[in-house]
């Protein structure tokens, strides 16, 4: 009888928890198809493939190596080939401004070099501080250099048929056969303020804006939510305070614990971790506010939409989930198709990853856009939650 009356209980209990799923529609499509949309749209704008690095060929006068640009393009897979330049100075600044991908510099006295047995020196300049990117910059160079040296080589061989004609020559031998075989070596040269990015220091800094999305994102909501789920929301109706005061005092206290949150992560990730601050604290301090005045807006504006506690956890994984596919954690926002790029740039991280590693690893941040589309975010989303949650407040 014991043991039926406790069967009874625990099938009683997981019918109760069965319908209250059934009754709300909106948790079980976003719990089930919300993962499965995210993936969706990944496998669609997903382009699977590098865009061509924008490059540069300098040419000096003296190099004595013809500037035929289809030749180079023919033998540096990866790269457009913008043009052909004799000096150096112009495609340099353009690749530290960030409009060039790549800058190749051609030796001088190539075939004198050869001749006296020297190897002769491709220099390949990049501005990255993505170690994956800079990788892919060094596999692209050594083909290229592959690429020259046997097209080198086939003009050394056709002249030594020649040698081979006028016997005699003393130079032909004195030239060493690793010389012969690599004409040309690459070195690559990274422009950035940060020689050697690391893993670490580059994904630190994005970890940095994704914990302070998720954090405030996840903390706000639920605290929101469960006022409007327990009945404390009922008080607020009946007493003073106004809409404006419920939004503004969640912004001050969750904004004061993300500030001690972020001063936490950045102390242990340039003290402990080693990732370098090469930009103005403050300058980086008032990134951090924004990312988190925008994720703050975000997380309300889940909790004023949602119907249960459990559906704003929902919501807030699934914000997470796209973050990580979506903001340029994981792969570059740049690879992504035109329509699910502009949604990314929906997300307040997406914006936060890139100015962070901006001030973290460079120093300075070019992308001043992101700066206003953060506040954008935070205004648009503040101004529709004060809209709903003032409605619900009205109909007490």
């Amino acid at each position: 009888m014991m043991i039926l009356q406790s069967l009874t209980r625990l099938l009683a209990f997981v019918g109760k928890e069965l319908v209250e799923v059934i009754r709300r529609p909106g948790a079980i499509i976003s719990l089930i198809l919300g993962p499965f949309l995210i993936m969706a749209i990944f496998g669609l704008g997903y382009q699977g493939y590098r865009r061509p690095l924008q490059t540069v060929i300098v040419i000096p006068p003296q190099s004595g190596i013809l500037a035929d640009l289809g030749r180079f393009q023919s033998v540096t897979p990866g790269m457009n080939i913008q043009e052909i330049a004799e000096s150096a100075d112009g495609p340099l600044q353009r690749l530290r401004d960030r409009h060039l991908d790549v800058v190749i510099v051609a030796p001088t006295e190539m075939e004198a070099r050869f001749r006296a047995g020297e190897q002769s020196v491709i220099q390949v300049h990049i501005n990255v501080v993505d170690p994956v990117q800079q990788a892919y910059a060094g596999v692209l160079a050594a083909q290229m250099a592959s690429s020259v040296n046997q097209e080198i080589i086939k003009t050394a061989a056709g002249e030594g048929q020649a040698y081979a004609v006028r016997a005699g020559e003393p130079e032909a031998a004195e030239i060493p056969p690793q010389v012969i075989a690599e004409p040309t070596r690459a070195d690559l040269i990274n422009e950035a303020p940060l020689k050697q990015p690391t893993v670490t220091s580059f994904y630190g800094a994005a970890v940095l804006a994704l914990i302070l999305q998720h954090l405030a994102v996840t903390l706000v909501g639920l605290s929101l939510i469960r006022e409007r789920t327990t009945g404390i929301m009922e008080l607020f109706r009946i007493s003073p305070i106004s809409t404006t005061e419920i939004i503004l005092g969640k912004l001050l206290a969750f904004g004061v614990l993300a500030t001690i949150i972020s001063l936490g992560t950045v102390f242990l990730l340039v003290r402990v971790l080693g990732v370098p601050l090469l930009g103005d604290p403050l300058l980086l301090a008032g990134i951090l506010g924004l990312v988190t005045l925008a994720s703050l807006a975000l997380g309300l504006f889940i909790a004023v939409i949602s119907d249960s506690e459990r559906q704003t956890v929902q919501l807030s994984l699934l914000v997470l989930l796209a973050s990580v596919f979506f903001s340029g954690f994981v792969l570059p926002v740049e690879e992504f198709t035109d329509p699910v790029r502009i949604g990314s740039y929906l997300l307040p991280v997406t914006h936060g990853i890139r100015l962070t590693q901006d001030i973290m690893l460079r120093g300075w941040t070019d992308a001043t856009w992101a700066i206003g589309a953060l506040a954008a975010i935070a205004a648009v989303l503040l101004v529709v939650t004060w809209l709903l949650l003032k409605r619900n407040m009205v109909r007490a």
